[in-house]
């Protein structure tokens, strides 16, 4: 993988990465804080797919912006389409991961020719926090008070968190503990060791400081999703309803629908399964 920095539109330096990789071009919009770690396969040079992502706005390498408002959906999607313009990128087959689900839809709607598919892993195209608590199928505006509640807390617990994990040990001790609680022991210890390396190094104050400004993204009317749609739910997701992701293919009549073995951490759960989805999209099969 290589990082490199680019200016969005408002100026904002941001971090990009790449694999490294020839082929079809694949922008990843990850989940929030994710490293291109999560998936494994698509972090590789040999995946057959050249595939570019950035960091969000204040983490990772990417700076705050200076206008700190700035920090919405359509924010984040100005700052794909810079990094598209960066790597030379005109089309591209968009993947998307949970709270990243937001800005990939964003941008077909806003910059369809920008667009060749779309891969939706454990996340709706807006109104994200009302489809937390994934066992709760009702009750949208109770979940997603429920969930803003909880993000907020954890930002004003942010620094505690950062302490916390400042001091906390990486090692497979530590990542059987999270595969076997925060996700299905189907992760791979070697995958989940370096994402919790890399993802412990956030500032979490700022990181929850996102995600309540992500929860502002209401739910999209998909009648404009013209390009080919593949949404993947985990049948085990806590995170991601996928009775909510059912929702959202049925307004797109040529979505498919996959529901796999897993819960929302899929692509580091089934990286074979969500790549093979991804390179069938990417190969227009």
């Amino acid at each position: 993988m290589t990082t490199f920095d680019f200016a969005s539109g408002d100026g904002t330096p941001i971090r990009g990465i790449t694999n490294d990789g020839a082929g079809p071009a694949v922008l990843l919009c990850n989940g929030l804080g994710a490293p291109l770690s999560c998936w494994p396969l698509l972090a590789r040079a040999d995946a057959g797919l050249r595939v570019v992502s950035w960091d969000y706005r204040g983490l990772g390498g990417s700076a705050r912006p200076v206008d700190r408002s700035r920090i919405d959906v359509a924010d984040h999607v100005a700052d794909a389409v810079a990094l598209l313009d960066a790597c030379g990128i005109e089309r591209a087959v968009v993947a998307s991961w949970s709270i990243g689900v937001n800005v990939a839809f964003e941008l077909a709607e806003r910059h369809p020719s920008r667009v060749s598919g779309l891969l939706a892993v454990a996340g709706v195209p807006g109104g994200t926090f009302s489809a937390m608590f994934g066992p709760a199928r009702r009750m949208p505006r109770a979940r997603h008070a429920a969930a803003l509640g909880v993000a907020r807390g954890l930002r004003l617990a942010g620094p505690a968190l950062g302490a916390v994990s400042r001091v906390t040990p990486v090692s497979r001790a530590t990542a059987a503990v999270v595969r076997h609680t925060a996700m299905r022991p189907a992760a791979r210890p070697e995958v989940v060791l370096p994402v919790l390396s890399e993802f412990r190094g956030h500032d979490f104050r700022w990181y929850f400081t996102l995600a309540v400004a992500m929860a502002e993204h209401r739910p999209m009317d998909l009648a404009f999703v013209e390009c080919p749609a593949v949404l993947v739910a985990g049948r085990h997701d806590i995170v991601t309803s996928r009775h909510d992701m059912e929702r959202a293919a049925a307004q797109i009549p040529h979505a498919r629908l996959v529901t796999l073995d897993g819960s929302h951490f899929l692509p580091m759960e089934r990286p074979e399964e969500i790549t093979a989805l991804l390179r069938g999209l990417a190969s227009g099969s």
